[in-house]
């Protein structure tokens, strides 16, 4: 039996290492989600401060997020063609340097520059620590368990710097919320070397070729869609602020995806996505950060425009949310492993629905304790299911060489559900003149949804007799 150089190191590397390794790079990717909703809850007094009308206020929100979700795939390529490890570094040391300039902030216009390259950090930075997990874990069994816990990392990052944002804003000031992303690039930077196994051996004959026109497409039309989708909730679809992005964004798409079945190495390869369990992870991916998007906003909206909660109180009222999230994903990763993946999806989706289902009843007069929390943690529980059964099928079957792309597409997934979602369920909320009632309108397409998914993977899973 041939033992290759790659298996040989995975063996040297202990359980205890491994799992250090994999905190760290936890840490690192529930920053970079965390770094999206750091300022959700301190704009207006970022804008205050700074005299910002609503334009300048919307470019500041989605500054972050739309160089990340826009690179990431072109990141992905990055921690495949050369080694991840210095590709992670290069990463973290950007995202690190830009938030401390963040931090210091003296303008709009630096906020706004250092927010835009922290998401450029943060797009090289993702891909590379999926592909340093895949070494880590190179055995699938370990990988898929990894996996599952590495699903609920994103969504409790999100959560917390929504969460903490609040607490800091009205306790301090909203530039110490960029000690976390700080703290922890610095933490990175200096454990990486004892933490972390070193960089794949690359066969030199076989190396992969960047694709720079399709990641300039793939850029441009995951960031025009985005921005469209982003400027739709404060206009009316029919604004050419609106349809002008997303037609453009819409067409390079197409572009894109005919320019990669020509590409000798694409960025892209049509094939990545044809498996049946990527394409439902990935699918579950997106729809599961849709809900956690859903679940923060309009409760948020709800406590303090209607029943005139503090943003502090605000942020506090998510709590149960938290703790339910870091209970679920104690237990995911064993059900995962019994169960099968698309069994927990489904089960996921069922519990999230169900959470959805009693926020719909949601009336000027609902109480938080009884009328909310129970609805509330449902829907966290439900989501940590579906994010840990669909990351594990989104990367089944991965090969070492396209770890990085894997991470790119998840990531990607994960950043565009929460676009795609706020635009939807904020236009169905829409269709009610009473802003509650709308808000009650959007639970329910929620709900729907949640229930349509889980009832087509039951069917595909009667079908295919898959986990």
């Amino acid at each position: 039996m041939n033992i290759s150089p790659q298996m040989m190191q995975a063996h040297s590397i202990s359980e205890s290492k491994q799992r250090a390794g994999f905190v760290l790079l936890a840490f690192v990717q529930a920053t970079l989600i965390f770094t999206i909703a750091l300022i959700m809850i301190p704009l207006p007094k970022i804008a205050a401060g700074f005299n910002l009308d609503s334009a300048q206020m919307l470019f500041l929100q989605v500054a972050y997020g739309l160089p990340f979700s826009g690179l990431l795939l072109f990141g992905g390529r990055l921690a495949d063609r050369f080694p991840e490890r210095p590709m992670f570094l290069i990463g973290l040391s950007l995202f690190g340097l830009s938030s401390v300039a963040a931090a210091f902030a003296p303008s709009y216009d630096v906020l706004a520059a250092m927010r835009f390259i922290q998401g450029i950090g943060g797009a090289v930075t993702a891909p590379a620590a999926m592909a340093i997990l895949r070494n880590i874990y190179p055995d699938p069994i370990r990988f898929g368990k990894a996996m599952a816990i590495w699903g609920g990392v994103s969504v409790l990052g999100a959560t917390l710097g929504f969460v903490l944002s609040g607490i800091v804003t009205a306790w301090i000031s909203w530039r110490w919320m960029f000690v976390v992303p700080v703290g922890v690039a610095l933490t990175g930077l200096l454990l990486n070397r004892r933490l972390l196994p070193p960089s794949r051996p690359r066969n030199n004959d076989t190396k992969l070729q960047l694709d720079p026109l399709g990641a300039l497409l793939a850029t441009a039309a995951i960031v025009l869609t985005s921005y469209g989708l982003i400027r739709s909730g404060g206009q009316p679809w029919a604004s050419p602020h609106v349809w002008i992005p997303l037609l453009a964004g819409l067409l390079l798409l197409i572009v894109f995806l005919l320019l990669e079945q020509r590409m000798k190495s694409p960025l892209l390869p049509p094939r990545f996505l044809l498996g049946a369990n990527r394409a439902v992870g990935l699918i579950g991916m997106l729809l599961a950060a849709a809900g956690s998007m859903l679940i923060e906003l309009l409760p948020s909206l709800y406590l303090q425009q209607v029943r005139g909660w503090s943003a502090l109180t605000t942020a506090l009222s998510f709590l149960p949310l938290i703790i339910a999230l870091l209970v679920a994903n104690h237990f995911t990763s064993p059900l995962v492993y019994r169960l099968g993946a698309r069994k927990v999806t489904i089960a996921g989706f069922l519990i999230a629905a169900a959470g959805l289902f009693l926020y719909s009843w949601l009336h000027c007069e609902t109480g938080y304790l009884l009328g909310m929390v129970p609805g509330q943690i449902l829907v966290s529980v439900g989501i940590a299911f579906v994010f840990s059964g669909s990351a594990v099928m989104s990367t089944s079957n991965v090969p070492e060489h396209q770890a990085g792309l894997t991470g790119g597409v998840m990531n990607t997934a994960m950043e565009l559900g929460p676009t795609i979602g706020l635009a939807i369920f904020m236009s169905v909320a829409g269709l009610r003149a009473d802003i509650v009632e709308g808000y009650a309108l959007a639970f329910a397409a929620g709900t729907g949804i949640y229930l349509l998914v889980a009832i087509l993977l039951m069917f595909l899973l009667e079908r295919t007799g898959s986990h």
